[in-house]
């Protein structure tokens, strides 16, 4: 695998940095966390560091740290920032890298452009996180229908949460993307158990493409 992976999601807060530390952890890559709102609680490459298990240095830095648990497009407005686009170029690594966006595809970056944006100028491949619960269906169906609007390839939907066997189903049906597996949430949550509810619940050759 050559490639950056993309981790987005179908919303904030649904688990896609665990995935993504998780998902680090198994490639024994790196990760980039692009623009982080928020720095008065652990940030999320902080929350990797931790429970990727990763050498040191294997967590790149991001390009733009934001103090407001906000939109990243107002947050950067607080703090008197502007994001530049050009800013956001994606780091040459010697092995796997992924790359976590924040919250859902259409989060603003500024007044004119979104994430959703710049993934369609990587034209990287998309790992689509989504709950299990009530919800989700909708939101996961219109996540991919902009992405495929767009042409960004979609490896396969990770799914967060306790299992719901016909939601997952019917999400599948309809989009036609693979199911990759289900990450459960973890108490507590450790790198080690991490490590072994994404060896279990995840099949990692329809990621890697069987490298």
């Amino acid at each position: 695998m050559t490639k950056p992976i993309v981790v987005t999601g179908t919303d904030t807060g649904i688990g896609k940095t665990v995935f993504s530390a998780g998902l680090a952890g198994l490639l024994d890559g790196f990760y980039w966390k692009p623009v982080q709102s928020g720095l008065h609680d652990e940030t999320d490459s902080e929350v990797v560091a931790h429970l990727a298990g990763l050498p040191s240095g294997r967590v790149l830095p991001e390009a733009y740290r934001l103090k407001s648990p906000l939109s990243p497009h107002r947050s950067a407005e607080i703090d008197g920032v502007s994001i530049d686009a050009a800013d956001l170029s994606v780091p040459a690594v010697l092995g796997p890298l992924i790359i976590e966006g924040a919250g859902g595809l259409m989060v603003p970056l500024n007044r004119q452009t979104r994430f959703i944006d710049i993934f369609a100028q990587w034209r990287l491949p998309v790992i689509l996180c989504a709950r299990t619960t009530l919800g989700t269906i909708n939101h996961t169906l219109l996540s991919i229908e902009a992405l495929r609007a767009r042409s960004i390839p979609i490896i396969g939907i990770a799914f967060i949460g306790e299992e719901v066997a016909d939601t997952q189903r019917t999400i599948v049906e309809f989009s036609g993307v693979p199911q990759l597996g289900r990450l459960p949430h973890l108490d507590p949550l450790t790198g080690e158990a991490l490590r072994d509810a994404m060896i279990a619940g995840l099949d990692l050759a329809l990621i890697t493409g069987g490298e």
